[in-house]
């Protein structure tokens, strides 16, 4: 059951937003400090607690981190008292969570809502930025006795890529996804002793000795393998471009937008042009796509936001403006030099 609305007010840098994802793909943009890592981070947590049965408020606290734990300090910043409120939306069902700014501990903020919350569980996958898999031996055990100050989405995906594979026959869809990330890794990932390894022409290579890109890939290409990713699913990824090659990026787009054909609902945050323009070009007329573009209003300072499903009708586009900066200085010196050499 996808995402269909997310609500915040006071919620750290947000005053009060509104965004109705699409069951499709959703792309985040927008310049640092609006929001879009915080948005994702947020419907994340709400999916993760349906399944494990955890408070939501704890949640946020494991997935956010901040300072004492206490999730008072998640309110926006302002003078005097204030009150935080979340609310994650799947079609009927509603979990919201309120807090002030001098909460503590999650006990003292109020959930609603977790009861029916959790009769219609959702599976969910949060990719962070940082690629853990190379250093997966030994982190889920001491995560689990020790107060590491890491957030709680790397530990989660770890025990995600962990799972075996599912069993019976591989359907048709999966195995189409799976042959196409194999192309791009060049073998098969396994483990061994919560060590990975890439499987190749070469035999076992370890994560440690592969780029940062592909490990990423073998990732994905795990969590499709063991049947994490399947449709009703979500997926969360943090800049999927990092560390990847850009002429890999179509072919990761290309698997995104296959994953939300099979029923996944797919979350992402970017910064890349070319990662924006594959997914306009790649796209099919059935397809399910919105770009939510984060940023702030100029009056008043407040983070906004504006979601269409047209590229062309993205507004603002910081991230198409840069480049058509950086082409029009490239132009503008190419120009200097030729009228310098004919003079």
């Amino acid at each position: 059951m996808a995402i269909t609305r997310i609500k915040c007010e006071n919620f750290t840098a947000f005053k009060k937003l509104n965004i109705e994802p699409s069951q499709g793909v959703n792309v985040f943009i927008g310049p640092n400090g609006t929001g879009k890592t915080h948005l994702m981070k947020v419907a994340y947590a709400a999916c993760d607690v349906s399944k494990t049965d955890l408070n939501f408020a704890e949640k946020l606290i494991r997935v956010f981190l901040p300072h004492g734990r206490a999730i008072g300090r998640l309110v926006r910043r302002q003078k005097g008292s204030s009150r935080g409120v979340i609310e994650v939306y799947r079609t009927n069902l509603r979990i919201r969570v309120s807090f002030t700014n001098h909460s503590t501990a999650s006990k003292s903020a109020t959930v609603t809502g977790a009861n029916e919350w959790i009769q219609k569980p959702v599976e969910s996958v949060y990719i962070p930025v940082k690629e853990m898999l190379s250093n997966a031996p030994g982190f889920r055990s001491l995560y689990s006795q020790r107060e590491v100050h890491f957030e709680e989405v790397y530990a989660d995906i770890l025990d995600r890529a962990y799972r075996p594979a599912l069993r019976g026959p591989v359907n048709k869809e999966r195995k189409k996804l799976l042959t196409n990330l194999q192309k791009i890794i060049e073998g098969k990932v396994n483990i061994k002793d919560e060590e990975f390894f890439l499987r190749n022409k070469q035999g076992n290579l370890e994560f440690t000795l592969l780029a940062e890109g592909m490990r990423k890939l073998g990732l994905l290409w795990l969590l499709i393998q063991n049947g994490t990713l399947l449709k009703g699913s979500v997926l969360f990824w943090d800049e999927p471009e990092t560390n990847i090659n850009p002429k890999l990026f179509g072919p990761l787009v290309e698997i995104l937008l296959e994953l939300q054909r099979t029923g996944v609902q797919v979350f992402l945050a970017t910064h890349d042009y070319v990662i924006l323009k594959e997914i306009d070009i790649l796209k099919k007329a059935k397809d399910k796509i919105l770009f939510h573009s984060l940023f702030r209003d100029e009056k008043t300072g407040e983070i906004k936001c504006h979601s269409t499903d047209e590229y062309l009708e993205i507004h603002p586009n910081a991230i198409q403006d840069t480049f058509l900066d950086l082409f029009d200085r490239d132009v503008e010196r190419d120009l200097w030099k030729m009228l310098n050499e004919s003079t």
